[in-house]
């Protein structure tokens, strides 16, 4: 059996795999910089702790910069970084594959409603 570890996708699952990294990084590249509040709103089943966690996680891993503002009240902002940035075809891949995806579904689940019959 071959070592996964040398191929690059266990480091591109470590980086953006999971529910919520891809979801955030896709927002943060359709829609730009991002308040924690604003993705709270675009993203409402995710709780606060599990957004916080995914952010500095994205942080660590240099996809997503985080700047704060000394305001009263203070501010802290989102956005993808340059390096987050390469990740544009990737992201855009995987939301076609994934409507490609739903199709294909649809079209199984009729198809074996059909054979059940």
């Amino acid at each position: 059996m071959d070592d996964l570890s040398k191929y690059g996708i266990v480091s591109a699952l470590q980086a953006i795999g999971g529910k919520w990294k891809p979801h955030i990084l896709f927002i943060l590249l359709e829609k730009g910089t991002k308040r924690f509040g604003e993705l709270r709103r675009l993203m409402p089943e995710i709780t606060q702790g599990v957004l916080t966690q995914q952010l500095r996680e994205l942080e660590k891993d240099g996809l997503v910069n985080r700047v704060v503002y000394q305001e009263i009240p203070p501010r802290v902002e989102y956005s993808l970084s340059a390096h987050g940035q390469t990740l544009e075809n990737v992201l855009r891949d995987m939301c076609a594959w994934g409507f490609t995806h739903e199709e294909f579904l649809e079209k199984e689940k009729d198809s074996l409603e059909v054979r059940s019959k």
